[in-house]
């Protein structure tokens, strides 16, 4: 479990805590407007570091998915505070520093494994010929380089998550987010990708955060969050503020 930070420092804030990657306080967020309106997270505060290994679990519409997205940098906090102190700022303008993995289907159709794994590096300014040498140490670091030429209707469900894996560890990034990475696959495939996320944030040093609603998933992660109709049942971690602990 990641220890509560004290309230008898106030001095040490998340912001001079050099391996908290984001910092969520008080946090809401709501889809639509006026009687239509619905709050899908609520007054959430939480950390996570580089340390973190984490499951947040839940049923569907708890509220999982929408706190992946804020922690992202994906959706805006309709309240509250957001902040990634050891990202530099909103993730989105820093490309790279999150990665994540989706439930469904995420390779381009009309790109090879190869060619979707150095796509985002291509879009966050690197050169081809690094990017496609970054996308092919990333596929061999998963032990894929096997499927660098395939294209994604060619790849069973489970090669397709792993090539997704192989795209966010290509841009060596300090939070892997992963939203459901084992929905779709079967028992063995679910056990291998879930290997692959854990080694990855190991090797790179990075914070692993994973929403699912499977039990076996989320036993594999030393700490789990469990969220309920938008609320946090079980936090992970408190945050001091200048009026004491939230």
């Amino acid at each position: 479990m990641n220890a509560a930070l004290p309230s008898t420092e106030p001095e040490a804030s998340p912001q001079n805590e050099p391996d908290v990657l984001v910092c969520c306080s008080k946090v809401a967020h709501t889809y639509g407007t006026g009687v239509t309106a619905v709050e899908a997270v609520t007054d959430i505060s939480c950390l996570v570091t580089t340390s973190t290994r984490v499951a947040i679990t839940g049923p569907s519409g708890s509220g999982k998915s929408t706190l992946l997205h804020l922690m992202a940098g994906l959706e805006i906090a309709t309240a509250g505070v957001m902040e990634w102190p050891g990202l530099g700022g909103r993730p989105l303008a820093r490309p790279g520093r999150i990665g994540i993995v989706f439930q469904g289907p995420s390779l381009l159709p009309a790109l090879d494994a190869m060619e979707n794994v150095a796509f985002p590096l291509l879009l966050a300014g690197t050169s081809d010929l690094d990017a496609r040498e970054l996308a092919l140490a990333a596929l061999q670091r998963l032990r894929i380089a096997d499927l660098a030429a395939k294209l994604p209707q060619e790849l069973s469900g489970g090669q397709s998550q792993r090539v997704a894996v192989a795209r966010v560890i290509a841009a060596n990034p300090s939070l892997i987010l992963a939203d459901e990475p084992t929905g779709q696959l079967d028992h063995h495939a679910a056990s291998l990708v879930m290997d692959l996320l854990l080694q990855a944030a190991d090797e790179l040093g990075a914070g692993l955060v994973v929403s699912t609603h499977d039990p076996v998933v989320a036993a594999r992660l030393p700490e789990i969050w469990r969220m309920r109709d938008g609320r946090m049942l079980a936090p992970a971690t408190t945050i001091p503020t200048p009026g004491g602990l939230l």
